[in-house]
């Protein structure tokens, strides 16, 4: 155990037949108890200023653990993120590519049929044309046939009096 400026003050020394000067011997003893009494003193302080360095140094201990912590939080997180946006823009232009596709095979459809019609327009028109010539070609042989000769050339008699045509009205 220790010494204490207490047992350094208390302590007696058995006197001898020519020992030391007794006044000498207490200042001394006296200026070593002050010294003492100093480094203890000094001795508490610096055991505070420990404990309050290692309550200091334990909540910036614990504030790196929560801040490493809230990196790695952070850091899984920004990953999350980036794979959740990157599995989105796949899905984005899959979606795009299918409506690409859906509207070019609707306008390929619609182009085919549009063909198709076309097609079947010029087919009507040719059957028209074809059916309107021979019409006319009729008509054309018609008119340019001999039985309206003989009709020119019979003269008409003129004892025969003309009746003027009547009209049922079924006729109509």
């Amino acid at each position: 155990m220790p010494l204490t400026p207490l047992d350094i003050h208390n302590k007696d020394f058995t006197r001898g037949f020519r020992g030391y000067d007794e006044d000498e011997v207490n200042n001394f003893l006296d200026q070593v108890i002050k010294d003492y009494e100093i480094i203890i003193r000094q001795k508490k302080e610096l055991e505070r200023e420990v404990n309050q360095l290692n309550e200091r140094l334990g909540h910036f201990n614990s504030i790196e653990t929560t801040l490493n912590k809230s990196i790695l939080v952070a850091q899984e997180t920004a990953e999350e993120v980036k794979t959740n946006a990157q599995k989105e823009s796949k899905l984005i232009i899959k979606e795009s590519e299918k409506n690409a596709d859906r509207i070019i095979n609707e306008a390929l459809e619609k182009s085919r049929r549009i063909n198709i019609e076309v097609e079947d327009m010029k087919k009507q028109a040719k059957v028209f044309k074809t059916r309107l010539r021979m019409l006319v070609e009729a008509q054309l042989d018609m008119i340019d046939n001999d039985d309206w000769d003989h009709l020119f050339d019979t003269e008409i008699e003129e004892d025969i009096p003309m009746e003027e045509p009547q009209y049922s009205s079924q006729n109509s």
